[in-house]
C-alpha cells in the first residue's frame, strides 16, 4: 500500500492544508516504524496506512485520519504524547493516546496501590513456596502471572478506550477501524492467540459498532472472527450458501424484477436489489431457533429504498396484499427505533415458489444511518450547521457511560459494558409511553434505575401490563411497567445476591451497592459479618479462616474486608468461591491413613482427572482436604491403589518426603457430582415439595435421596443432592430458601 492510494481516496473538502497534515502524519509514521514488521512480513507502516484508508471511507474530520496514521507510535515505537502534542496539537495526541495500549496497569488510588504491592509479594511468595515442594513447575507458575498480566492490562485499556469514547466518539472509530484490519490480517498470527482475539472481537467490538449503528463495519467483523473462531462451522454454512449460489442470484433476480413491476403498477417509486447475507448473522439464527441451515428464513432477503417514510408503508402494504405475511415476523422500528437509531420496515413473507422471502423497507437517508451510524455525520451531512440525529447520538453514548465512571474495577467495567451495553436488548414502555432500552433478562428493578436512581431505591413492587409481578420478572419487548414505591426506604440487600436474580444490570448493581455503601460503616462491617456467618452456617463450613479470605481478596484487616460484604463491593458468590471445605483432623504422613485407620476416599469416574502423562489410573478424592472442581489440586501415586487427589496447599501433600510420588493433575472435562446432605425447615403448606423440587430440578441437580418428617404444621426435609461444586449448592440454597414458607435450608453433616 502506497500513500497515494490514501490521497486518492480523502474527502473531495479537504484542503490542501488538511492533506498537508495527513501526508506529515504519513512521514512521522513511516520514519517512527521503518524497521518494524507485521507478522505477515509486511511493513508495519502498511497497517497504519490501512486504518487511515477505512476511517477515510468515512468522510471522517482530517485529524482523525492523520491520528489513524499514527494511532501506533507511542504504544511500539520512541515517539511520547508529548512529541505528537508539540508536532500535531492536543487533538491528535488526545485521540491518539484514547487507542494506546496501557503497559502498566494504574494505581487508582492509595488502597489500590497498596492491594496491587500486596498481591505481587503476595505471588512472589507463592511461586517461592511452589518451588521449594516442587509444585506447581516455576516456569509454568510465572507463564500463567504473566498471561494474567497480560489480560488485566487488556481489561484495563479497554477500560480506558470506552472512557475516552465517551468524550470524544472519535476515539472508538480509531479503533473499530483498527480492529477491523487486524481482523482482515489475523490469518498470520498464532491460532491461540488467533481465537483469543477473534473472541474479544465478537464478544466486545462487534456489538460495539452494532450499538454506534456503523452496519457495514458491524457485519465484516463479525464474518471475520466469526471464521477465526469457529473454522468449521463456518466453512459449513459458507459451503451451503455457495452450494446454490447461482440458482439462488438467478431467483433474486427474478424477485427483484417483479417487485420492480410490481411497485410500478401501482405508481410507487423505490429502488430494489438483493440484500446481501452474513454468515454469522445465520449461524446466529441457527443457534437461536434450534434449527438447521435449509429453515433459516432470511438466506433470500431484498431491500427496497423508498423516497419518503409515507412510501415505506404503502410498499409494506403492497407486499403484505399480494404474499402472506409470516406470524412474528414483521418489525417496525421506524414508528419505534432501535436504541442505537437503527430505522426500517423488517417483514417476512411466503413468496410464490413457497419458500420464504425477507424483506426490508426504508428511505435512503435511513440506509446510510444504518451502514455507517454515528460515522454519517461527517459522511452525507456536509455543511449541514447543526446535525440533530447527531447530537442525539452522542447524547446517548455520554449517558450510556456516565455511571460507569465511578467503575474503577476493569474487569467488572468490561463485563457490565457486554451486560449492559453489548447484549440483545428489550423495549419497555414507561405508564406514559416512553420507551426504556434495557439488556435481555432486565427485571422491574432494572427498569427503575434506569427511570431515576430513587425510584430504584424506593421501588417495592411492580405492576407489568396492569397485574402485579415478582421482582425477578423478566421484562419482554412491549410490556407497560409501573413501579410501586414506598415514600422512603432503601434497596434490599437481597437484590445483590445474583442466586435469586431480582437485578440483572450492572447498572443497577452499582447503584444498589453504592447506596449500600454510604451507609455508616460500623452498620456495614456488622451486616458483612453476619451475611458471611450465616452463609458459613448455611454451608456447614466450620473451619474457614475469616483472615485468610480477607487477604485472599487483598483486605488489610478483618474490619475492611466485613465492610466490603456488607456494602455489597464483595459478593458472596465470589466469597462461595473462596471457601475452603478443609476439615480438621490429626493426619499422619501417610495421606490415606489416619490414626492408625484408613479413610474412606471416594473414587471418581473415568476422564475426572487429568494427570498429566499417565492414562486410565484410579484416582480417588482425599478425605482429609476434599478438594472440589475449582481448587488447585495434585496427584499422590499410593501403593496399589491409583492417584489419591489432594489440595494443593493440604497439610498432609505438603508434608510428604517422597516428592517423586506426586504428579501434576488437572480437572478434566467429564462431569462429576458430590454428595450433600441438605436440611430444610419451612411451615408446611400445600404445593411446598413441588416448589422444592421445581428449584432443585431448575438447577439441575439430582437428589439421590428423600425423607419428610412434619409435626405441628412445622416440615423438616432431609435430602441428598448430588451437586456439581460448592458454588452450585450455595445457588440452590439462596433458592429454596426464598421459597414461600421456607426458614431455613442449609447443609448437615449425613447422619
Amino acid at each position: 500500500m502506497r500513500i497515494e492510494t490514501l490521497m486518492e481516496a480523502l474527502p473531495t473538502r479537504y484542503t490542501p492544508a488538511d492533506r498537508e497534515l495527513i501526508q506529515r502524519a504519513f512521514r512521522v509514521a513511516d520514519e517512527a516504524h521503518k524497521d518494524q514488521f507485521r507478522a505477515s512480513g509486511e511493513p508495519y507502516v502498511n497497517h497504519c496506512l490501512a486504518v487511515a484508508l477505512i476511517l477515510a471511507e468515512m468522510h471522517v474530520p482530517p485529524e482523525v485520519i492523520a491520528a489513524g496514521l499514527l494511532h501506533d507510535t507511542v504504544e511500539d515505537t520512541g515517539i511520547t504524547l508529548e512529541d505528537l502534542t508539540r508536532d500535531f496539537g492536543e487533538e491528535i495526541a488526545r485521540l491518539v493516546d484514547g487507542v494506546t495500549k496501557l503497559t502498566s496497569l494504574p494505581r487508582v488510588s492509595r488502597i489500590g496501590q497498596a492491594r496491587s504491592e500486596q498481591r505481587e509479594a503476595q505471588e512472589a511468595k507463592q511461586a517461592e513456596v511452589a518451588s521449594r515442594r516442587g509444585l506447581p513447575d516455576p516456569e509454568e507458575e510465572a507463564e500463567q502471572l504473566e498471561r494474567s498480566r497480560k489480560a488485566n492490562l487488556a481489561q484495563e485499556t479497554l477500560r480506558k478506550t470506552f472512557l475516552a469514547m465517551s468524550e470524544d466518539v472519535r476515539v472508538v472509530l480509531i479503533k473499530l477501524a483498527d480492529r477491523l484490519h487486524n481482523m482482515r490480517t489475523l490469518g498470520y498470527v498464532p491460532e491461540r492467540k488467533r481465537r483469543r482475539i477473534a473472541r474479544q472481537t465478537l464478544d466486545i467490538f462487534a456489538p460495539l459498532a452494532s450499538r454506534l449503528g456503523i452496519w457495514q463495519m458491524k457485519w465484516e467483523l463479525e464474518d471475520l472472527a466469526f471464521r477465526h473462531e469457529n473454522p468449521d462451522t463456518y466453512r459449513e454454512i459458507a459451503a451451503k450458501l455457495a452450494e446454490r449460489r447461482s440458482e439462488r442470484e438467478e431467483q433474486l433476480k427474478d424477485i427483484v424484477k417483479y417487485i420492480k413491476d410490481l411497485l410500478a403498477q401501482n405508481n410507487i417509486e423505490a429502488e430494489v436489489s438483493g440484500r446481501p447475507k452474513h454468515i454469522y448473522s445465520i449461524f446466529k439464527k441457527m443457534s437461536r431457533k434450534g434449527v438447521p441451515f435449509e429453515m433459516v428464513r432470511d438466506v433470500r432477503g431484498i431491500r427496497i429504498m423508498a423516497v419518503d417514510i409515507p412510501a415505506c408503508y404503502s410498499i409494506l402494504g403492497l407486499i403484505h396484499t399480494h404474499w402472506r405475511p409470516i406470524p412474528g415476523e414483521f418489525d417496525d422500528y421506524i414508528a419505534a427505533p432501535k436504541d442505537n437509531f437503527y430505522r426500517s420496515l423488517h417483514t417476512a413473507v411466503l413468496y410464490d415458489d413457497g419458500k420464504t422471502l425477507e424483506v426490508q423497507i426504508r428511505t435512503q437517508e435511513m440506509h446510510q444511518s444504518a451502514e455507517y451510524g454515528i460515522a454519517a455525520h461527517w459522511r452525507y451531512k456536509e455543511g449541514v450547521p447543526r446535525d440533530r440525529d447527531y447530537e442525539a447520538r452522542v447524547i446517548w453514548l455520554r449517558q450510556l457511560m456516565e455511571w460507569m465512571q465511578d467503575v474503577e474495577d476493569a474487569t467488572e467495567f468490561v463485563d457490565s459494558m457486554k451486560t449492559d451495553v453489548f447484549s440483545d436488548r428489550v423495549y419497555a414502555f414507561t405508564p406514559r409511553g416512553d420507551i426504556i432500552d434495557l439488556p435481555t433478562g432486565s427485571t422491574p428493578i432494572d427498569f427503575a434505575y434506569h427511570v431515576h436512581t430513587d425510584v430504584g431505591h424506593r421501588c417495592r413492587g411492580a405492576k407489568i401490563n396492569g397485574k402485579l409481578v415478582s421482582l425477578d420478572y423478566k421484562l419482554k419487548t412491549g410490556d407497560q411497567v409501573e413501579i410501586l414505591t414506598a415514600k422512603r426506604g432503601g434497596p434490599s440487600r437481597d437484590w445483590l445476591n445474583p442466586h435469586l436474580g431480582i437485578v440483572h444490570t450492572q447498572r443497577a448493581r452499582t447503584k444498589v451497592r453504592r447506596w449500600f455503601k454510604y451507609q455508616d460503616r460500623e452498620q456495614n462491617i456488622s451486616i458483612g459479618k453476619a451475611q458471611l456467618d450465616r452463609e458459613l452456617r448455611r454451608l456447614n463450613i466450620t473451619d474457614a479462616s475469616i483472615d485468610g479470605l480477607a487477604k485472599d481478596f487483598e483486605f488489610q484487616n478483618t474490619e475492611d474486608f466485613y465492610e466490603a460484604v456488607g456494602c455489597g463491593d464483595l459478593s458472596m458468590g465470589r466469597l462461595v468461591n473462596r471457601l475452603t471445605l478443609v476439615e480438621k483432623q490429626t493426619q499422619e504422613e501417610e495421606p490415606l491413613e489416619f490414626g492408625g485407620r484408613e479413610e474412606k476416599a471416594v473414587q471418581l469416574s473415568d476422564g475426572s482427572i487429568s494427570i498429566l502423562g499417565l492414562k486410565g489410573l484410579l484416582t480417588t478424592i482425599a478425605k482429609c482436604c476434599k478438594p472440589a472442581p475449582g481448587d488447585e489440586i495434585i496427584g499422590y501415586i499410593t501403593r496399589g491403589r491409583g492417584a489419591t487427589i489432594h489440595r494443593s496447599d493440604c497439610p498432609n501433600a505438603m508434608r510428604i518426603r517422597d516428592r517423586e510420588r506426586l504428579v501434576k493433575v488437572s480437572w478434566g472435562e467429564a462431569k462429576n457430582t458430590y454428595p450433600v446432605a441438605v436440611r430444610i425447615k419451612a411451615f408446611d403448606r400445600e404445593g411446598l415439595m413441588r416448589d422444592v423440587s421445581t428449584v432443585i430440578a431448575e438447577e439441575d441437580i439430582s437428589m439421590s435421596s428423600v425423607s419428610v418428617n412434619v409435626q405441628q404444621n412445622q416440615a423438616v426435609f432431609d435430602l441428598i443432592l448430588n451437586v456439581d461444586d460448592i458454588a452450585q449448592l450455595s445457588r440452590v440454597l439462596s433458592r429454596v430458601e426464598n421459597l414461600p414458607n421456607v426458614l431455613q435450608a442449609r447443609r448437615v453433616k449425613p447422619g
